[in-house]
């Protein structure tokens, strides 16, 4: 299997890494191919011992063996319910596949006593946000024995509580490529949101358990009849004849929704939920990629290891604090249709691709309600993983207010622009305030992201506290910026990306736009050879800001 670019990159930066840690982390938007890039990395460490593959579900250990299998060329042996591998390397398949149940369950420290961690050399933890859990510290702590051993986890953009937690299981984060990065470079299609008020939608008076919406109090406001047809007859609406997913929170909820959408629609929807009989739960997948009916209802079942790229609308008819299960879910809904974007080279041609097909985007349903006291997670949330808090406020409120679909890139940009025309404003009546004005200053005391006109990103909990490297100090001051001595490691990847992008559409650099601010001009609004142009102006007119 020939290898995407970030793949090859996620490749390379996991073996760098693995040479200084123990425990690496992929973090890679549903849709991306973290499997793909794991058993790239397995190849390498199979001549050195086994290779395990970790899940959580039996899904995503079928699915998981088979990518396996694709790109390695050998055979998975399952350690799962009724099925053993063979305890050793010696008469033993070198991959192994099994879930973190198999591996505790039994007697006698459970079933992952049966190996040898001498035995392995790498450990693939898949869906790693779980990987905080006890149980999968305890399997861990069992392979660790071996202190040759490398352990690598995946997972899609996770919630902003995990990252920290995540920080304490794995030494090192190789890449960082998210849902945005994906539609950026035209591997994934462009996500639209439509937000529709339900009035009867009120969550305010709903508890939070564990960090989730409570799901009794939950129940009583999904379930509620009038509730149900105030979010059925939109997705009616809206979807048209389009394939489409519905997650709701409970089975009584999944049920009556599959209900009236029928009435509406005959044979249009089916509803499955973890009771659902494994057998006749494939065979209702199977018909559903095939187009045998359009609705898919699900209560939990295809937010992991569910991989059905002609859907069009993910609806969310389940609210969530949770930015990772949002994620999981909308990232349903983000794949193009099968051989659009493989082989093509650049990122225009991949869009352009995407925009021409069957599929040229995907929407996501959120219905609105009063939220009360809670924090409900949108799509906003998780295509600005690199935004502030703050934008991500006004984006939201830009895309309830439209009533139409938003293309939510293009909202977050705005939302940006419109976070900065506020900034910007404060420092200019602050300014003001002073009633003291001077062009002469300190380089020194110059915040780049001022020269620059961004906001400092968040920085991801695995990443808090680490200060910029000595590369990244070197790479600054090459582009002129005077580095200041507090910069996080985040705020620098940041800088460095946005002035490498800058030179490569030829805009100003970064001294050039220092000297513009220093002047009273927004180097934004120009080209590199127009700021060339006129700092020439201001040199020849006596270092004075000459007027227009």
């Amino acid at each position: 299997m020939n290898l995407r670019p970030y793949q090859q990159e996620a490749v390379d930066n996991t073996v760098e890494a693995f040479r200084s840690n123990q425990a690496v982390l992929l973090v890679l938007a549903t849709g991306l191919g973290k499997t793909v890039i794991a058993s790239h990395i397995a190849e390498r460490f199979i001549p050195h011992g086994r290779v395990m593959l970790l899940a959580h579900r039996e899904e995503l250990i079928t699915q998981g063996s088979k990518i396996l299998k694709r790109v390695t060329g050998r055979e998975c042996e399952i350690e799962m319910a009724d099925n053993w591998a063979r305890r050793s390397l010696f008469g033993g398949g070198k991959l192994v596949v099994s879930t973190i149940q198999t591996q505790i369950a039994g007697r006698d420290g459970g079933r992952m006593t049966r190996f040898d961690p001498h035995a392995f050399s790498l450990v693939i933890v898949d869906e790693a946000h779980h990987a905080t859990a006890t149980s999968y510290r305890k399997v861990l702590k069992h392979y660790r024995a071996n202190p040759r051993l490398r352990i690598l986890g995946l997972t899609a953009t996770p919630d902003r509580a995990d990252e920290e937690a995540l920080g304490q299981v794995f030494d090192d984060v190789a890449i960082e490529y998210d849902i945005a990065d994906g539609i950026a470079d035209g591997w994934l299609v462009p996500v639209m949101q439509e937000a529709i008020f339900v009035e009867g939608l009120d969550y305010s008076a709903i508890r939070t358990t564990a960090g989730e919406l409570n799901g009794k109090d939950l129940a009583e406001v999904l379930e509620f009849e009038e509730n149900l047809h105030g979010m059925t007859t939109p997705i009616l609406d809206l979807c048209g004849d389009r394939k489409t997913l519905i997650f709701t929170a409970t089975v009584a909820q999944a049920e009556r929704m599959a209900e009236i959408l029928n009435r509406h629609k005959p044979d249009s929807a089916e509803y499955v939920c973890g009771r659902t009989p494994k057998q006749y739960r494939r065979r209702l997948l199977d018909r559903y990629a095939e187009g045998g009916f359009q609705y898919l209802v699900n209560v939990g079942v295809a937010t992991e290891g569910f991989d059905e790229p002609g859907i069009r609308y993910v609806v969310m008819a389940r609210p969530t604090k949770s930015r990772s299960l949002f994620a999981q879910m909308a990232g349903r809904g983000t794949r193009p249709l099968p051989g659009i974007v493989d082989g093509v080279d650049t990122a225009d041609a991949r869009k352009a691709l995407i925009s021409l097909s069957d599929k040229p985007d995907m929407t996501i349903v959120d219905f609105v309600g009063n939220a009360g006291r809670h924090k409900l997670i949108h799509a906003s949330d998780i295509l600005g993983g690199k935004y502030s808090d703050e934008v991500l406020a006004i984006a939201n409120q830009n895309m309830e207010r439209l009533g139409k679909p938003a293309d939510v890139a293009s909202e977050l940009v705005k939302a940006e622009r419109e976070w900065q025309r506020r900034q910007r404003e404060k420092r200019e009546a602050a300014a003001r305030a002073k009633l003291k004005l001077t062009s002469r200053y300190s380089t020194a005391k110059v915040n780049p992201f001022d020269v620059l006109d961004i906001t400092p990103c968040r920085e991801p909990g695995w990443h808090k506290g680490r200060p910029a490297t000595t590369g990244q100090k070197a790479c600054l001051e090459k582009f002129g910026v005077n580095v200041p001595s507090n910069l996080a490691f985040t705020h620098a990847s940041q800088l460095i990306d946005r002035l490498i992008r800058r030179s490569q559409e030829g805009r100003p650099t970064f001294k050039q736009s220092k000297l513009l601010r220093r002047f009273g001009y927004d180097p934004e609004e120009m080209t590199f050879n127009e700021a060339s142009a006129t700092i020439t102006e201001i040199a020849a007119n006596g270092w004075k800001a000459v007027a227009r």
